[in-house]
């Protein structure tokens, strides 16, 4: 169906309930859809095959490379891959010795995952930061041990060299883009001949086939080795393309700098690329005050058909467009779809892009949102028709089933069962127990309420974590993620994050991570921040959010400002760039018994 809104051929949204009792005996519903699914591909080699046989010279992968771009072809790709599978074939490598890939984005990066898919041979991406800063070479380690490398990949060897001294890392073959004299040149392994072994490889590969492992944040405990099928991978690029019939229409293009590392920019929007022939060029840039200026030359040169992004990214945007015309008219000049995850998008930044997308195009790009997780490969629940406002996480994909489990205040505990979930944790059948109910649901933690109870095809809207609430001493739960969505909304342009702290507290309190720049005034008193005027200003925000609360449960009593950012170093950030919570109230205990004295003077009483 042709939408009028955004011309765009969409499918509206679907949605069936039933009654469900689980045989854990919790009764709750079963939430499906009516769309039925796209055929599902056996591995990801098919499309690329697809795409190097249809539309050999169109580009698939481009990257900066000084003031023009390096563009491969499918057909130039596809050669790529087979030659790099044959190296790793000739090399013994298989299902039990993976790829550890230390370094971030880059083309020679994504031909390598692509080989190692190809001859079923598992890689594993890692936060690039976790070898950049010696503090979180620990992470590297870890995973090391967990999954047993058989090679190493990094782009320029002499940058990464702190890592690869690791003692958990040697013995290992490394190879660089950018080698040193201890390391293989990639180049080396474009320069083998794909054989009959090569082939017989890549024809045991399967649907079940392990692609990649890929790690959580760790936020409550170590990092988890998510295995990655093929099975997944592909059925979720099927399921998103029964609902966005548009994305086989026209090939789609996209400048992304989301890194590969995780299941958003590296399954998600990497594989949606290639399985619709489309152009992915690598983004070099960030949103951060440093790196963001490539991303405004990037976008500016060569903007995408589709937009993808986390909320600052988007913010980020917006305010330069304010004043920057050239990126505003080739950001929107052709594009379809904006799509933000990771995190709400704050509805002036929603209503902006679109007043800015009716004043260059005339029309509105598709603004859509999803909810997933890196054990769901990731999206189950998405957005797919407009709706004009942030927070809706949409609908089950076709192919998935929800289960809702309702507590009293009718907020669900999320489950979810399909295709693209994957069958476990590396090495951890213990955790992968865990993980399942008896239904065989994942069992994920979050929290989603109905848009419209009366209406399920409005949608979901996502309501935070089951783990992040707690009691207070007068046995009112906290839902902390939703209440500190609505602090950092409030307090918008004085803090860079909060922390909803109160268990077993008699009020909430508030941990405040101010911007860097206040950092600049006022005394430091043992780790709290004491500036009159940023005090006073917080206290005037929670006082009107206090006001304006139905209760305890919603009420933030208290404030106290950290000197202290969040610390990578000691796993208070995640690889995500999230706050680790608890980790941060658990490691700053004699902040918290500051945050309720109530006669310490760097105290925001409200």
């Amino acid at each position: 169906m042709k939408d009028v809104v955004t011309g765009l051929t969409l499918v509206p949204h679907s949605a069936e309930l039933c009654e469900f009792t689980g045989l854990d005996g919790r009764q709750g519903l079963l939430m499906t859809t009516q769309t039925p699914l796209d055929r599902v591909v056996d591995h990801t080699g098919v499309w690329l095959e697809h795409w190097a046989a249809t539309a050999p010279d169109r580009i698939f992968l481009a990257e900066r490379s000084g003031d023009e771009w390096r563009e491969l072809s499918y057909a130039t790709v596809l050669a790529q891959v087979k030659a790099v599978a044959a190296a790793l074939v000739a090399r013994r490598m298989g299902a039990q010795t993976p790829i550890l890939i230390l370094s971030g984005n880059s083309v020679n990066h994504a031909i390598l995952s692509y080989a190692a898919q190809w001859v079923g041979v598992p890689t594993v991406p890692l936060a690039e930061q976790y070898a950049l800063i010696n503090e979180a070479h620990f992470r590297i380690t870890y995973a090391a041990e967990v999954v047993r490398p058989g090679l190493i990949f990094v782009e320029d060897a002499a940058r990464f060299a702190d890592a690869l001294a690791l003692p958990a890392l040697q013995g290992i073959e490394v190879v660089a883009s950018d080698p040193s004299s201890a390391t293989t040149a990639f180049a080396d392994l474009l320069a083998v001949v794909p054989d009959a072994q090569t082939a017989a490889a890549h024809a045991q590969v399967g649907p079940d086939t392990l692609a990649k492992i890929l790690f959580t944040s760790g936020s409550t405990s170590n990092p988890k080795g998510v295995m990655t099928t093929q099975r997944m991978m592909c059925a979720n690029q099927s399921q998103m393309a029964s609902v966005l019939p548009f994305l086989k229409q026209r090939p789609p293009k996209i400048v992304d700098w989301l890194p590969w590392n995780h299941v958003f920019g590296g399954s998600h929007n990497l594989n949606m690329m290639l399985a619709h022939g489309g152009s992915f060029y690598i983004d070099n840039g960030k949103p951060t005050k440093a790196l963001f200026g490539d991303t405004i030359a990037n976008v500016t040169h060569h903007a995408g058909n589709l937009s993808f992004n986390v909320p600052v990214g988007f913010s980020m945007l917006v305010q330069e467009m304010e004043t920057n015309a050239a990126l505003r008219q080739a950001y929107f000049h052709d594009l379809d779809m904006i799509f933000y995850a990771g995190a709400s998008l704050p509805q002036e930044v929603w209503t902006r892009l679109e007043e800015m997308a009716l004043q260059e195009q005339g029309r509105l790009p598709l603004m859509i949102s999803s909810w997933g997780m890196t054990e769901t490969a990731p999206a189950t629940v998405m957005v797919h028709e407009p709706i004009g406002r942030s927070g809706v996480i949409g609908v089950p994909l076709p192919g998935t089933q929800i289960r809702l489990i309702p507590d009293a205040d009718m907020r669900c505990e999320l489950r979810v069962k399909g295709p693209n979930i994957m069958p476990g944790y590396v090495h951890d059948p213990e955790k992968t127990a865990q993980a399942f109910d008896e239904d065989g649901f994942l069992i994920t933690g979050d929290a989603v309420r109905f848009v419209n109870p009366d209406d399920p095809a409005r949608g979901l809207v996502f309501d935070g974590r089951v783990s992040e609430d707690f009691k207070l001493l007068t046995g009112t739960w906290v839902q902390a993620g939703k209440l500190r969505v609505d602090a950092l909304e409030a307090l918008r342009g004085l803090v860079q994050d909060v922390v909803i702290c109160g268990h077993d507290r008699g009020e909430i309190g508030l941990f405040v991570f101010p911007k860097p720049s206040a950092l600049e005034h006022g005394d430091v008193s043992d780790g709290a921040l004491i500036d009159p005027d940023l005090m006073a200003r917080i206290h005037h925000v929670l006082r009107d959010m206090a006001r304006a609360s139905s209760g305890s449960a919603r009420r933030i009593a208290r404030a106290i400002v950290l000197a202290e950012p969040p610390s990578v170093k000691d796993a208070e950030v995640t690889d995500k760039g999230s706050l680790n919570t608890r980790k941060i109230i658990t490691r700053r205990t004699a902040l918290l018994e500051r945050l309720y004295d109530n006669d310490d003077p760097a105290l925001i009483r409200v």
